[in-house]
């Protein structure tokens, strides 16, 4: 009799990401999990509402079995539109342990790019709160959900409300068995829809493998330590800290403008819980640090501060800094919702190295792969790429497009297979590299640096310009508050513009400010040709970071101003 074959015989390992939140209930069951603002006491100070790991545990266990025993089961893709809550988190880990699949939709798209991108996921349930529900009907989104769940109090249209979901799982009868999934690394886990900074909404496609994979690298990269307690004032990061074993304190802000955070009020969580590590964007930084040096304010229980979503300040980076002890770190990871992380660099490094030569047109030091990524510069083209035959490796220094392989890469965009061929680049062992649709290079350290955008370069004949590395030229005059270069066709050619938003205690009139930039262009190759000089009051940004500019809307605007 021939021997078996062990890999036929072997069943496929399961992977599932919320595995990590049973693991931790075991381990810490009544650490505390997720702390929530719940209005404010009679003192003025915010209330908390509380999951421990075991509360979490149980809760998310109750909404699987109820899903699977509602008409949810594996596999099936549910629209989730709740407010960051905690029937938010026990919802995701609830939906990843019935090995459903959550879309979800970033709220900063715009009515319309919703309406779309439920369109293309075709979510066969709906989960969402009152309001969600109305639009749901009003505006005719997701027509094809045959199972609605209602987080609050049901109303004419009927469905389910999360409350008996809950109810008909909190049984665990004969036969039931775990409410844990068997997924497998491969299978599909989530579908994301964010703004991202240039065309329409994509659904990048996660697998649990995917989630894995960035936990790992997150907890490898950083030395996360089950028992930190972590302030994500972006919702969707803060997901990953069960996996990691933090404890969740969800700050009093509005997610959607974290420009407009309080300053007073993100320390008051940070000192009221003890907080050691924080992610914020760019422009929520930028205005705690500038509270900071005004106030003298410290905080020294933070260990770890992260910055993602657009290039921090070398100022921003430098007044975070005083804020904290001198042993804490200030990392910028470098990434996209397609793969992250890719690469990492701590401020001293940034602040003691790199930014003099941001300041001469190198463009932003996002600094080394992380260990799992393999990460590439190849030359610059709009066209889809079949092999890597096509793309050489460009030289050190050498401005080209930045691409990655690893784990923590999504092969694919939801039903996109032209913006998918696009995106990845095939290998011929089966695997791909995800373009990430960045221009950068190379140092002769082994240091990447990224300078824009791949479709915000400006181009004129021969002639490109690179956004971030022209503007952070600019953005080191006292009176910028920030930059934008681009492109304003004018009389057969494309000329280099830059807007200039102020700031807020300029001391330079527009003209005066317009001459001292003006200077500064002409002392750098990569900026000599940049001669016009706009002044706008509010940039456009992104709703989810308020960090990355909208560049092709103020060229439109640039466009106008120059016609006048």
């Amino acid at each position: 009799m021939p021997a078996l074959d062990p890999a036929a015989t072997t069943p496929p390992a399961v992977v599932n990401i919320a595995s990590h939140l049973p693991a931790m209930a075991a381990r810490r069951p009544f650490a505390p999990a997720i702390y929530f603002p719940d209005g404010r006491a009679d003192n003025g100070r915010v209330r908390y509402t509380h999951y421990t790991y075991r509360q979490l545990d149980e809760a998310s266990d109750r909404i699987a079995r109820g899903l699977h025993r509602s008409g949810v089961p594996a596999g099936t893709r549910v629209a989730l539109m709740v407010k960051p809550s905690l029937e938010l988190f026990a919802l995701v880990f609830g939906l990843f342990k019935a090995g459903a699949v959550p879309v979800m939709v970033d709220p900063g798209i715009g009515l319309a790019n919703m309406k779309a991108c439920l369109a293309k996921a075709r979510p066969e349930a709906f989960i969402g709160i009152p309001t969600a529900q109305v639009a749901r009907l009003v505006l005719r989104w997701a027509r094809s959900s045959s199972v609605t769940i209602t987080v609050g109090k049901r109303a004419p249209w009927g469905g389910l409300t999360l409350d008996e979901v809950m109810s008909r799982g909190a049984s665990h009868g004969e036969g039931d068995g775990d409410a844990l999934a068997p997924t497998r690394a491969e299978d599909l886990a989530a579908i994301l829809f964010t703004s991202g900074s240039t065309g329409a909404p994509k659904g990048a496609v996660y697998t649990h493998g995917n989630f894995a994979a960035q936990v790992d690298a997150l907890r490898e990269t950083f030395d996360i330590q089950p028992g930190e307690i972590d302030l994500p004032t972006f919702p969707l990061f803060a997901l990953f800290d069960p996996a990691l074993g933090m404890t969740t304190v969800i700050p009093d802000m509005d997610p959607t403008r974290p420009a407009k955070a309080s300053p007073e009020k993100l320390v008051e969580a940070i000192e009221d819980f003890g907080v050691t590590c924080m992610f914020g964007s760019p422009a929520l930084l930028d205005g705690l640090s500038r509270w900071g040096e005004r106030t003298g304010k410290t905080l020294p229980t933070l260990r770890r501060v992260f910055s993602a979503g657009a290039p921090v300040q070398t100022a921003v980076l430098a007044r975070m800094r005083a804020m904290l002890p001198d042993d804490a770190e200030v990392w910028t990871p470098y990434g996209a919702t397609e793969c992250l992380p890719v690469a990492v660099i701590e401020s001293r490094e940034v602040i003691d190295h790199a930014a003099a030569l941001t300041a001469e047109g190198a463009g932003v030091c996002v600094g080394r792969p992380v260990a799992s990524a393999e990460v590439r510069v190849i030359p610059i083209t709009d066209a889809p790429i079949a092999s890597l035959d096509e793309a050489p490796a460009c030289a050190t220094d050498e401005v080209g497009e930045i691409i990655v392989r690893a784990p923590q890469a999504t092969a694919r965009y939801w039903e996109a297979e032209a913006q998918t061929r696009l995106a990845k680049i095939p290998t011929d062992d089966g695997g791909f590299f995800h373009r990430m649709g960045d221009l950068g290079y190379f140092d002769a350290d082994g240091r990447l640096w990224f300078c824009g955008r791949k479709t915000q370069r400006v181009v004129d004949g021969d002639r490109t310009w690179f956004t971030v590395a022209c503007e952070r030229v600019f953005d080191t005059h006292a009176d910028v508050f920030r930059s934008a270069l681009v492109g304003v066709p004018r009389g057969g050619r494309t000329d280099p513009v830059l807007c200039v938003q102020r700031e807020p205690d300029a001391r330079l009139s527009p003209v005066e400010l317009s001459r001292e930039l003006r200077e500064l262009a002409r002392a750098q190759p990569m900026t000599e040709a940049i001669e016009t000089f706009l002044f706008h009051d509010d940039f456009p940004v992104d709703i989810r970071h308020n960090a990355k500019i909208r560049r092709e809307e103020l060229a439109v605007w640039a466009r106008d101003q120059l016609l006048r």
